[in-house]
């Protein structure tokens, strides 16, 4: 019976977040709570399970709130805006350097780990070029796309702060060794880039021969900052909240503090060194706290939603029964089969299903068999985060769609092999290095 009721509020969940008619805070909270009430357990068992749920998330949840923010107004200083409108600039006239470039830009717009501060900041500056030289502006999609999805593994951009609230371990800890699988994810990118680049070239040459004058034109204008956010730039901190970028950055990576400690302290330095008055440093924090404070909002529910379910005993009942179904040679495999398909799984679950329901049942299956909890998010993390941005579950999918113009469906036709293709080669690169 616990099994049953553990699968109807797993499932009812799934359905929840992927109809997507409320806030994922929503059904994260109530329908656990459904399902204990169902199940049996009184006011006091759950506030217990509550309790131990929040208790492992509240530290991932301050890390998020802070580390949005931070980037965030590091975004309003304009620090990363010279450097990706000086490399559009450089690249104009040569096909292979633009497809390059927007890898580039792509990764390093994601350094906040935000998808529509990514496409906000690269698709206006990019596609009136692509236009220009009559390159396709699904392959530029594509790219921004990749290079977003190599970049979404940092530990502030989503998927490992909602995988470390399922599994307890630090979210940091989780990252570190996912730093070479990022490393080797940039050296493939650049180079699918230049392939896909020398490939839209000669596309380019063979289709439009006699338009050859046209595809080296410069004269494209680059989109410009507002008013507003002109105000906001602080050229002459460039150098100063670049060594702040990178102090932030080497702490992290160093441990030497809680994360969320670090961007605690980031946030008050880079508010102090670029906006003194009080005023001006809240309406800097007031202008982030929507993206942050609903990332931590959903991450405190995703708490007290695996504080329930794991109390409960669901979650064990469910792996148990599950196991005796399985084929056996199966079941300490399940977390590679998964990673396998992880990518093509965007298109059927969202980010916050695929985390808050798949996660947690796969996790209890194979922990029996001695998988370490790491192990897991990294087969089922690597495998599907290259894809983030090919979902119709991802709403900053929809405003680079926007953006340029583009159809869903003839994203997904042009990108979904390239994107599978390039995880499957990431996953490979994993398994070699013993992550799971």
């Amino acid at each position: 019976m616990l099994t049953l009721i553990g699968l109807l509020t797993i499932g009812s969940l799934v359905v929840l977040l992927l109809v997507g008619r409320t806030s994922p805070i929503l059904p994260l909270i109530v329908v656990p709570l459904l399902g204990a009430l169902i199940a049996g357990f009184g006011p006091e068992a759950i506030s217990g399970f509550f309790t131990d749920g929040i208790g492992r998330v509240t530290a991932i949840a301050t890390m998020f709130v802070f580390a949005i923010t931070f980037f965030g107004v590091l975004q309003d200083t304009g620090l990363f805006r010279p450097l990706i409108g000086g490399m559009v600039r450089l690249t104009r006239g040569n096909v292979i350097a633009v497809t390059v470039a927007t890898a580039l830009i792509g990764m390093l717009a994601h350094l906040d780990g935000a998808g529509a501060t990514t496409f906000l900041l690269t698709i206006p500056a990019l596609l009136p070029l692509y236009r220009k030289l009559r390159m396709s502006p699904y392959l530029m999609l594509l790219l921004l796309a990749l290079g977003a999805g190599v970049f979404n593994m940092l530990p502030w951009a989503g998927p490992l702060g909602r995988a470390s609230a399922v599994t307890g371990v630090d979210v940091t800890e989780l990252w570190r060794p996912l730093i070479a699988v990022q490393v080797v994810g940039v050296v493939l990118l650049l180079a699918l880039a230049a392939l896909l680049g020398w490939r839209e070239q000669r596309r380019i040459a063979a289709g439009q021969c006699a338009d050859e004058g046209v595809l080296v034109e410069t004269g494209t204008d680059l989109h410009e900052p507002s008013a507003e956010e002109r105000e906001l730039e602080r050229p002459q901190m460039m150098w100063f909240n670049a060594a702040l970028f990178l102090a932030v950055l080497a702490a992290l990576f160093s441990g030497v503090l809680p994360a969320g400690y670090i961007f605690m302290i980031g946030l008050c330095l880079v508010l102090m060194l670029n906006y003194r008055s009080s005023k001006a440093q809240m309406q800097r924090i007031a202008a982030h706290a929507p993206a942050a404070l609903s990332m931590g909002m959903i991450i405190l529910a995703a708490g007290s939603m695996l504080g329930v379910l794991t109390g409960t005993g669901m979650l064990t009942s469910i792996a148990k029964d599950l196991v005796q179904v399985l084929p056996a040679p199966l079941v300490g495999q399940l977390h590679i089969i998964l990673g396998l398909f992880g990518l093509p799984m965007e298109l059927m679950l969202s980010t916050d299903a695929y985390y808050f329901g798949l996660l947690p049942v796969t996790l209890e299956v194979v922990s029996g068999l001695g998988v370490e909890p790491a192990s897991v998010v990294y087969a089922l993390t690597i495998g599907n985060i290259i894809g983030t941005f090919i979902s119709p579950f991802s709403p900053a999918l929809w405003l680079a769609l926007g953006l340029a113009g583009l159809d869903l469906g003839r994203h997904i036709r042009y990108a979904l092999w390239w994107m599978w293709g390039f995880s499957l080669v990431l996953f490979a690169v994993a398994w070699g290095l013993g992550l799971f």
